[in-house]
């Protein structure tokens, strides 16, 4: 199935474990770092392949792209991902984001969406 899911980072984090030369997986896997709505069963999302993907800030658009856009398409995703490890049913693959990344702040209000998908929304505490 497919869902809409944040892969937040933590900048600040990142940064700090660049500039120390170290590896920077922290700001990426923080507590609730990776939001994910309902999951919606494949064979009801649509043409999820050629979807509109779409992230907005308080209700301004942050970014807009489509699925087709992906340096890898879905199943070559899975595939690539399948050659380093064992996926078993339940694991989450977050596919990226498109051009627009900035950085948010506590108060925002994101709501992101894929076509054929339940849209995610949720507050910045």
């Amino acid at each position: 199935g497919y869902a809409v899911g944040f892969d937040m980072t933590r900048r600040d984090l990142q940064n700090d474990m660049k500039k120390q030369g170290r590896p920077w997986c922290i700001g990426k896997a923080f507590e609730q770092s990776g939001p994910i709505g309902p999951i919606t069963p494949a064979a009801d999302a649509g043409d999820i392949e050629n979807a509109e993907i779409w992230l907005q800030v308080n209700g301004t658009d942050r970014q807009r792209s489509n699925v087709s856009k992906l340096i890898w398409n879905i199943a070559e995703t899975i595939e690539h991902l399948s050659a380093a490890w064992d996926l078993q049913p339940g694991d989450l693959i977050y596919s990226g984001t498109p051009e627009g990344v900035a950085a948010v702040v506590a108060g925002d209000t994101l709501e992101g969406g894929v076509a054929g998908l339940v849209p995610l929304k949720l507050k910045i505490a």
